[in-house]
């Protein structure tokens, strides 16, 4: 019989990352069909080319993840975030995306997000303690999630 190791890392090899993630992907491509997952970014600066807000995310089956958006501290409350998602929900749309979906534990990210017509449709307390991250989706176009 073989003898087996198993290793608990914080500093993972990206040799090992990227074997994990190619087999998880063949994976599901045979199981599920390809993600087709495509990154998407919306960045926004100021006439001296400095980021001002942005978001992260991509798209794979059908829906956008938003992975990470910020907005500098001294733009907040402009309406600045509510662009960046219509304008990776319109990129998503043009990607043939059906969902979008998105997390956060801020209380206010989470009012910002359901202005925007995200529903929350989970949630996990005390992540991080004391505060609860919840989990948001919304439909594009004309199709009922």
């Amino acid at each position: 019989m073989d003898r087996l190791t198993i290793e608990v890392t914080d500093s993972p090899a990206a040799e090992d990352l990227d074997i994990i993630g190619r087999q998880l992907t063949a994976f599901n491509d045979a199981d599920v069909d390809p993600s087709e997952r495509r990154p998407l970014a919306v960045v926004m600066r100021d006439d001296d080319g400095a980021i001002l807000a942005g978001l992260s995310g991509y798209t794979a089956w059908g829906w956008l993840y938003v992975q990470w958006l910020w907005v500098a501290e001294s733009r907040r409350g402009q309406g600045l975030a509510a662009r960046l998602l219509a304008m990776a929900e319109t990129e998503a749309l043009a990607r043939q995306c059906h969902g979008a979906h998105i997390d956060t534990f801020s209380p206010h990210a989470l009012k910002v997000y359901q202005r925007a017509g995200y529903k929350v449709f989970g949630v996990l307390p005390d992540f991080p303690k004391g505060r609860t991250r919840s989990f948001l989706s919304k439909p594009l176009g004309d199709i009922t999630l």
